[in-house]
Formats: structure tokens, C-alpha cells, sequence
């Protein structure tokens, strides 16, 4: 379907029939099964959000939709089928509870969508979560909603590349983009404290203090940087105009990644394992080396073996990446019939695919243990069906209802994987996995979509997490989860992401260095 088609079909078509009220630019769109709202944000201190009420006809009893106060200025109303025509009217509510007269009443009907319109659907409302809720200063990604001023360097890389990808489906205007990436990419480089080049996990988007992750990391997060500059390299060679902004915006992320003294976190002259942590005040304190087990840190040898100017040596790749000799590396087992290359059994947590692959494409090519993208596409496959068996009798588990990761649960954040799962199903898991199974990525979306959207879906796209066993739904949203959504499915759309970051001079040479091969088709 051509991107035209795609403009038109998601173009608001808003219906205004009363222009008086205190709420302005209220629009309404129909989507496959649900409604979304949006309006502008009022400047005022003293609001405590807003209220949506709905009616069946213009003239019909319009009734509280939400039940608790709403505090964005876009909101979802999942109906569950088709053709179903609604119309809306928002008023704000204050901090004394009192109620101004609502703004102009806006209607709009559900309607059917192929399955690239909502992809395209989902895709858009989850990049709201960068774009809506960014941070007011800095432009980068909160930690997780309602977390003011906390926001994440590593999310706010997976944001980057997501806000690329709103501009090439036509979601953002170029030029607004190129804004807003240049206005965050000062911010990282003028206002944000840095630990030899690096950034630390969470900052203020205020300020750009470092807001510590816990009590000895204060300082410099090597794993999150690289989440960071992956994202940079990647719209870096995007915005190729040759406009004010985007030259700047190539300019200054160009020095930052020239900036990172990846060498630094050698620890030692002749190291050849990376540190994760370094802290002004407590140095190596964390002692957390980097390497031995395949996780989501793969990017950040590949991006400090890559560096321009504080490189570490390219056999870091296979002595400190995968560890000499690689015990805990290869793995070499089949589960469920699949073969596992490298990787803890059954895999871990599926996140271990995904955060390394945003950007980096691993089709067709291979270090001297395996083509990661099998390895990836064989994991995705073997938590699919470790959830089909459900050896823990967990209440929805099937060939539908997958995907294991670290994500909110009732009990707080932690990870899950086929040998620890309370059942907890994390939505960006399955989703993610788009690239590589694409058939039953898709089928599981539609099924979270169709089957749970009425409690699974609102204003950033899908929830966090839920759990059946405990008849659980999150209210939360994550950077780190919704940014992957994005990204992936464009991968397995048009592999933009990956045709954007290994487009960066710097990639290829790397890789020859280290000896990765390229397979033949």
C-alpha cells in the first residue's frame, strides 16, 4: 500500500459541531475498533487533568467515560468492534473540583483496518509515548509514565530512532523532527553531566543532573550509552539535509559519539573486558564486567570496537564479549526442536534480542559461533512454544498468548524467561520478535489487540504487561518497551532502522575487524 494511502486512511477526520467551551482543538479519529481523542494542553498550574464523556448521538446523554481523573491530552476509547459511530466531549477538572464548561462536542466511527493500517495504527500510538510525553525540556524519554523529570538515556536512544521512523510514515512533519532530535542532542551535549564521554541511566530532563539508579550507580552507564548512541548513529544518518538543523544535528552527534571514552571502561590499560559502571564517588564500586553470557549488551562492543577515536581493540569482541574459552556463551541445545546457538537455556528474557538489534541488522552475516538473526529468530520461537506448553498452568497461555521479557508485574519490575515465569505476559516481547517470525509476531499482536484491548490499550498504544493468574492489567508504560515496538515493526516492514545504522561508516569496518563473515543468500 503506497504511504499516500496510508496519510489518508489515518488522517484525523474530525467533525466539529459546537464551537464554544473552554477545551480547544478537540479532534476525534476512528481506528479498527477504537476511538482516539486528542486536544490542547492547557496552560494553567492549577489542573488536575480532564474528564471524557461519550455519547450515542449529538443530542444524546453524554456519560463519564474514564474513571479515573485523565491526566494527558489524548485518550483511547477502545469499543471492541466496527462501524460503531461516537461522539466526545472533554472538560478539565481543577484542583478545587471545579468543572468548566466543556469544550466543542467531535464524533467519530470505528472502522475495519487491513493488517499494514494497524500496524501503521499501533506503530503511531505507541511513538505518542515519545513524542506527546517527552520531556517538555529536554525532549528525552521519561523513565516510565509519571516519572517527571526522571528520564532514561537508554530509552531516550530507542525514542530517537522511533521519532525517525514517525517521519518516514508520515506521523511527524520532518522539519518538527529535526527540531526536536537537535533540541535533545544539545541538551546530552551542553546541559547533561557525562563520565569520560558517557551518560549516566536516569537524568533530570531539567537539569541533566544524574539522578542515581541505585546506590552506587551515580555515575557513567556504559550499556546505556550504547542504547543512546545506537539511536544517534541511526537518525544521524537519516537527517541528511542540508538545512541549518539537520547540519547541526549530524555535527553535534558526531562529536558526542567522538566524545565516549569507551576505552576508559577497559578498567585496566590491557583490559580486554568492559565495565558497566563507573562513579565519581565510588569508582568501580559496581565491578559489573560486561561479556560471558549473551544478553542485550552485544551493541556495546560492537559500538566501542567501532569508536573513531577512543577505540578498544577488536579481539575484546571474542575475550571480553563472549569470553575465552565461551562457557557460559555457546550454548549449542535444542528446545522445542529449535536450535539455540549461544544464549542461556530456552534464552532468557526475549529483551536480550532486541535492544542490541534495533539498529544493528544481523541477517546475513555471522561471527565464528553463529547468524544471530537465526539465533534471535529460533529463540523468539522457543519462548512461543515453552508459553504454548505452559508447563506452569498459567491461565491464557497458547501459541497466541506469548512473550516472556522484563516488565512491570503485580509484585513491581523484574524479568521473565521460560525458567522463571510467574505469568506475567509483557507485550513488547512477542511484538518485538516481528523480524524474525513475522506470521506469529502478527497473529499475537492482533490477538493482544482484539482479544484483551479493552483493558490492554490506551493513549501510548499497549500497556505494560498483564497477568491472568492475578486477573491484572498495567497502567504503565516503559521507554524501554515501547521504544522496541516501534523499531522492530518498521525492521520487519522496511528494515529502515537497520538500513540507517549500518549505513554509518564506522559499522562495516568494525565488524572486519573483528572477522564477522557475511553469508551468502
Amino acid at each position: 500500500m503506497s504511504k499516500l494511502l496510508v496519510l489518508s486512511v489515518l488522517s484525523f477526520a474530525a467533525i466539529s459541531l459546537q464551537a464554544s467551551g473552554k477545551v480547544e482543538g478537540l479532534q476525534a479519529r476512528g481506528h479498527d475498533s477504537r476511538i482516539d481523542l486528542r486536544w490542547e494542553p492547557i496552560q494553567a498550574t492549577d489542573i488536575r487533568g480532564y474528564d471524557i464523556y461519550r455519547a450515542g448521538s449529538r443530542e444524546g446523554l453524554f456519560t463519564k467515560i474514564n474513571s479515573q481523573v485523565h491526566r494527558q491530552t489524548i485518550y483511547s476509547d477502545f469499543i471492541g468492534n466496527n462501524d460503531q459511530r461516537y461522539y466526545y466531549r472533554v472538560k478539565i477538572m481543577y484542583q478545587d473540583c471545579q468543572r468548566w464548561h466543556p469544550g466543542g462536542i467531535v464524533t467519530a466511527a470505528t472502522q475495519a483496518m487491513s493488517e499494514e493500517e494497524l500496524l501503521s495504527s499501533v506503530q503511531e500510538a505507541t511513538l505518542r509515548y515519545f513524542w506527546e510525553y517527552g520531556h517538555p525540556v529536554s525532549g528525552l524519554a521519561r523513565e516510565r509514565l509519571g516519572s517527571k523529570d526522571t528520564c532514561t538515556s537508554g530509552g531516550s536512544g530507542f525514542g530517537m530512532m522511533a521519532i525517525m521512523v514517525g517521519v518516514e510514515r508520515g506521523f511527524i512533519e520532518r522539519a518538527d523532527a529535526a527540531a526536536r532530535l537537535l533540541r535533545t542532542v544539545r541538551f546530552l551535549q551542553d546541559k547533561a553531566q557525562r563520565y569520560y564521554g558517557v551518560w549516566s541511566h536516569w537524568l533530570n530532563g531539567r537539569t541533566g543532573e544524574t539522578i542515581p539508579f541505585s546506590r552506587y550507580d551515580d555515575g557513567g552507564d556504559l550499556v546505556e550509552t550504547s542504547f543512546l548512541m545506537q539511536g544517534m548513529l541511526t537518525v544521524r544518518q537519516y537527517f541528511q539535509g542540508e538545512n541549518a538543523v539537520e547540519t547541526e544535528l549530524r555535527r553535534r552527534i558526531t562529536q558526542l559519539w567522538k566524545e565516549v571514552e569507551w576505552d576508559w571502561y577497559l578498567r585496566e590499560k590491557d583490559g580486554k573486558k568492559l565495565y558497566w559502571h563507573w562513579s565519581e564517588q565510588h569508582g568501580w564500586k559496581m565491578n559489573h564486567a560486561i561479556g560471558g553470557h549473551f544478553n542485550e549488551c552485544m551493541i556495546t562492543y560492537l559500538l566501542a570496537i567501532a569508536s573513531p577515536t577512543h577505540p578498544i581493540p577488536a579481539d575484546c569482541y571474542y575475550k571480553g564479549w563472549c569470553g575465552e574459552p565461551p562457557k557460559g556463551y555457546v550454548n549449542g541445545k535444542e528446545f522445542y526442536g529449535y536450535r539455540q546457538w549461544v544464549g542461556w537455556p530456552k534464552g532468557g528474557p526475549l529483551f536480550f534480542t532486541h535492544y542490541s538489534y534495533l539498529g544493528f541488522d544481523p541477517r546475513n552475516k555471522r561471527d565464528k559461533y553463529c547468524n544471530y538473526f537465526e539465533n534471535n529468530r529460533n529463540i523468539s520461537l522457543i519462548n512461543r512454544a515453552y508459553c504454548e506448553e505452559n508447563p506452569g498452568k498459567h491461565k491464557g497461555y497458547s501459541e497466541l498468548c506469548w512473550g516472556l521479557t522484563s516488565s512491570d508485574t503485580p509484585g513491581g519490575y523484574t524479568a521473565h524467561e521460560p525458567r522463571r515465569d510467574n505469568g506475567t505476559i509483557t507485550p513488547t516481547a512477542a511484538i518485538c520478535a516481528m523480524p524474525y517470525i513475522p506470521k506469529e509476531s502478527i497473529e499475537t499482536l492482533k490477538h493482544f489487540y482484539h482479544e484483551y484491548g479493552d483493558r490492554l490499550w490506551g493513549e501510548f498504544g499497549f500497556k505494560d504487561a498483564f497477568n491472568l493468574d492475578k486477573n491484572w492489567f498495567a497502567s504503565s508504560y516503559l521507554a524501554i518497551d515501547q521504544g522496541p515496538i516501534v523499531c522492530m515493526i518498521e525492521n520487519y516492514r522496511s528494515g529502515l532502522c537497520w538500513k540507517m545504522f549500518m549505513a554509518n561508516p564506522e559499522i562495516p569496518k568494525m565488524l572486519q575487524a573483528i572477522g564477522w563473515k557475511i553469508d551468502k543468500d
